[in-house]
């Protein structure tokens, strides 16, 4: 893999865990949302993966970085799962329309989960899609 993708798994795992340290503090409302403080862990960290990836010169930034954001996206994944009950303090979103009290509150509780892990996965790999578009970007213009 380390051929391939020009950094190891050790390092796609530890540029994936800079960017979801912010998955905590957001989840426990440590750090509030739309702060300033809340902005730069959003972007520092993908700014980080972008001057690695640049500098380490990888054969294919796209790939790389959508592979960080992969990474990334399991951990947003597995944290919120974790932090579940905090973060919604105590009231956990539910279905609603037609389908509102319709299902056994287990079922509908895995359903939302469900989908809540599937869409933490989408955003880490959309993510880490759109900072490699830019490292593609940023590598071609930087070629003779």
């Amino acid at each position: 893999m380390h051929r391939k993708l020009g950094l190891s798994a050790s390092a796609i795992g530890l540029l994936a865990a800079i960017a979801a340290l912010r998955v905590p503090l957001h989840d426990l409302g440590i750090v509030p949302e739309g702060s300033v403080v809340a902005g730069l862990l959003v972007f520092v960290p993908l700014a980080i993966w972008l001057v690695v990836v640049l500098w380490r010169r990888v054969p294919n930034p796209f790939l790389v970085l959508t592979t960080i954001g992969l990474v990334y996206g399991v951990m947003l994944a597995v944290i919120h799962q974790l932090l579940w009950v905090a973060a919604f303090d105590g009231s956990p979103p539910s279905l609603g329309g037609n389908l509102e009290g319709g299902l056994a509150p287990g079922l509908e509780a895995l359903i939302v989960r469900g989908f809540a892990f599937l869409s933490s996965l989408v955003t880490g790999t959309f993510v880490g899609a759109v900072v490699g578009v830019v490292a593609w970007t940023i590598e071609r213009l930087r070629r003779p």
